[in-house]
């Protein structure tokens, strides 16, 4: 079997070739190579790949840089999905093509609402969300058209190697420089009291891997936990796995409403998939990662 996997370089493609291989796939793995907004670009690419399955994991992931730059946010997640669906529709009809959303597409919910499922409204927010829902019901039209689509709603996954434009790492980097005496002990830090949903990466890849399964049904599938977790309270226990008590200091740039985003992963667990990473684990390989980094620097 060969899977085409798009952003191969990033964070979670940099976790999920070596499990493919490891299971037996061939990959034809392309990053910044195939620019995805060029039509004949991904074209060329998916016919020389000839794949069984396509992993569309390249994406404008930033949520900041979307408030900065929606047009190319749209630009690469949205056109981008429309270049890789064609492609294969044209190229490779029997492939099965797992597009990779957010749990943010669903948009904010109340601190204590109920988790959402994948038939809850979507009301994406910020340019980002707006970009991945979009490429969503895209997916659904190329789905309905014949394609083997599965969409994927992923919400926040952290692990080794993830950039600290993200929350974990972030706290991760400055608690790691604190504690090697690089830096003044405190930490910067956005809304404490938002509520979110983290997955290990080595879960979140054995989500994909099961999805790419023919035997698991097409559709939408949230990529979650269930479980949500007070960004404040993931601070305080990265901070005492660093032995460290720094002064915390709210960053105005940093900062948005205090609301939750909690997915329910009923239908993902009902395919076989289970989490498997125990929270407290996470936090220590992305501090463990930080502490490493920061002592080569």
């Amino acid at each position: 079997m060969r899977a085409l996997v798009t952003g191969a370089a990033g964070f979670v493609g940099q976790h999920l070739i070596p499990r493919l291989r490891a299971a037996g796939w061939q990959i034809h793995a392309v990053d910044r190579e195939v620019d995805v907004r060029d039509a004949d670009a991904v074209q060329g690419c998916v016919s020389a790949a000839s794949p069984d399955a396509i992993v569309h994991l390249a994406a404008q992931s930033s949520v900041a840089a979307s408030l900065s730059d929606p047009e190319a946010s749209a630009r690469v997640n949205f056109l981008g999905t429309r270049h890789v669906l064609e492609a294969a529709a044209r190229t490779a009809p029997r492939a099965r093509v797992l597009l990779v959303g957010s749990g943010e597409q669903y948009g904010p919910g109340a601190p204590g609402a109920p988790a959402f499922s994948e038939s809850a409204f979507q009301a994406p927010r910020t340019p980002y969300a707006r970009s991945k829902a979009c490429a969503d019901l895209l997916g659904a039209h190329y789905a309905a058209r014949g394609l083997d689509v599965v969409r994927v709603r992923a919400f926040n996954h952290t692990g080794r190697g993830q950039s600290d434009a993200f929350v974990i790492p972030s706290f991760a980097r400055q608690a790691a420089a604190i504690a090697a005496g690089r830096h003044e002990p405190r930490i910067a830090v956005g809304n404490l009291d938002a509520v979110r949903d983290f997955l290990d990466v080595e879960d979140v890849v054995e989500a994909y891997l099961r999805l790419l399964d023919r035997g698991v049904p097409a559709g939408v599938y949230n990529v979650a936990s269930g479980v949500g977790r007070r960004i404040g309270d993931v601070l305080q226990s990265l901070l005492a796995q660093a032995g460290i008590a720094p002064r915390i200091e709210v960053d105005a740039a940093r900062l948005r409403p205090a609301d939750a985003s909690v997915g329910d992963p009923a239908r993902l667990r009902a395919a076989g998939w289970r989490p498997r990473v125990p929270f407290e684990l996470t936090l220590r390989r992305v501090l463990e990662d930080w502490q490493a980094r920061e002592g080569a620097s």
